[in-house]
Order: structure tokens, then sequence, then C-alpha cells
């Protein structure tokens, strides 16, 4: 099985520019992302790693930290149009291909093993992503956030079949699902009934081009997820449960407050 794992690093975001280049402790975030694709390649084998790009100042580091860097048309209007753009630039043509997000440095190396060993697995699969249940702290965390920034941090509803596993059956920039009896339930388990979405998904190469030309969803246009365009033209989406440390599960970079707060995360880590 021969897997793709392509980092849209798109320079012209909207909220944050030139975001795939921001310096956190020191190093860039791309750099960081590269570093954890460069792990994954060390663990599997058959994996082609490349960099999905719009532009030249993102080329040129890419140079400077010797990774394959696929220029893309700026004209893709999503990660998704993007890493099927270079995906199909590849001499050998993938089975799967990987989203790795150019703007997620701290996903665990174990959560990226967990989505490729269900490829491996169910090679049937025509999308897999990863979902964290999240402990109450990290509910109430997610909560503080968006009192900030309502549209950061997406939600997840999931499903567990005895035979398929686990589906996902919603996605939402609110918080899923809500619960009466919140109280009692936070006396029953570390863990709440919430998962938290990662933005890493594993597409069939097959299903991702029939993705990119479906027309947007409706859904998908009011919460501005992608996904959503999946689950609105019925293709399955495979859930990967797991577990991350503390802290990591709202890791994502999506502004310069979310930067000083990994710089100060890291300088926890090390002091610890």
């Amino acid at each position: 099985m021969n897997i793709a794992l392509i980092i849209p690093a798109r320079y012209g975001s909207t909220r944050f520019p030139g975001k795939p280049l921001v310096k956190i402790a020191g190093e860039s975030m791309l750099s960081r992302v590269v570093s954890l694709g460069r792990s994954v390649k060390e663990r599997f084998p058959n994996i082609q790693l490349a960099v999905a790009t719009e532009d030249e100042r993102i080329a040129q580091h890419c140079k400077d930290i010797d990774v394959q860097c696929i220029m893309t048309s700026d004209s893709c209007e999503t990660g998704s149009d993007r890493i099927l753009e270079a995906a199909l630039t590849l001499s050998i043509k993938p089975d799967f291909v990987i989203g790795l997000q150019g703007d997620a440095p701290f996903t665990p190396l174990h959560v990226i093993e967990a989505l490729i060993s269900t490829l491996q697995n169910k090679p049937d699969t025509r999308i897999a992503t990863p979902v964290i249940p999240l402990r109450w702290a990290e509910l109430d965390t997610l909560r503080t956030h968006k009192k900030v920034t309502p549209f950061s941090g997406t939600t997840a509803i999931v499903t567990r079949d005895a035979k398929a596993g686990y589906k996902a059956l919603w996605f939402s920039k609110n918080i899923l699902p809500a619960m009466r009896k919140e109280e009692s339930l936070r006396l029953e388990s570390a863990f709440s009934p919430v998962h938290q979405h990662l933005g890493l998904y594993g597409y069939a190469l097959d299903t991702l081009k029939t993705f990119v030309e479906l027309p947007l969803g409706t859904y998908e246009q009011l919460e501005g997820l992608e996904q959503l365009r999946m689950i609105e033209n019925g293709i399955e989406i495979t859930a990967v449960p797991v577990e991350v440390d503390m802290g990591l599960a709202q890791a994502g970079i999506d502004s310069p407050e979310d930067v000083e707060r990994a710089e100060a995360m890291l300088e926890r880590a090390a002091r610890s």
C-alpha cells in the first residue's frame, strides 16, 4: 500500500498571513510539521512526503529544510483541493493520501500512526479521520477558547458499529452533544461525551477525486467545514478515536495568540 503524506501550506491565510513560516520557539511551524512527517516515514514503508503550496516564499523555505515541495495553483479553495493537485503529480500513484495540516505542529505521532493503521487494516476505507475524547478539563478549556474565538475547535458526533467500527455522523463548530445532566456525568468518568476533531484526513485517492468535484454543501458553507460535504453526499467517514496528553487537544495554530500559547506549552514541557 502506497501512502502520500502531503502538507498543505498556504501563505495567504486571511486570519494569519504567512502562518506556515511563523517561528515557534525559534523553529518555523512548517519545519516542525515536516519533522513530524519524517518521523512517520521512518516507521512506515512506502510513504511519500511532500509540501504543497502556492507561494514561492514557502517553496524557498522547503529548499532550506530539504523537503520536496509541489507548487499548486492559488485557486485551490480548500486544503483538500491543494492536496489532490499535489498528489496527482507524484511519480508513484498513492492508494491513500493523508493531509497533514501545516498548522498542527504538535500532532502526536501516535495519532498519525493510528490513522495509517486504520487505512492498512481496512483497505476499503473511503476516508478516515482522528477524533479525541475530551476530558472534562479539556472540554472546559475548549469552552473558554470559544468565548474569544467561537469558530476555533471542531467537535464530532461519533457512533460505533460492532462490525464497521467507529463512524463520524456529524461535525460542528458548536460543542456537540448538548448535555442535560452534565453534573452527574462528570462524576461517572474522567472523560466527557464530547469528541474534538483533529483536522487530519486519510483519503482513498478516488474518494478525494470525487470529493473535490462535488459542489459545496449547504452545511459545509454554514459551518465552514469541508468534511460536511462528504456527509451531505452520503460518503461514510471512519472515525479513529485517539487519546492525547493534556493540552494537545487544542494545540493547533490559528492566530498569533496560539503561537504564544504554544511557546508557553513548550517552556512548561522543558521545565518538567
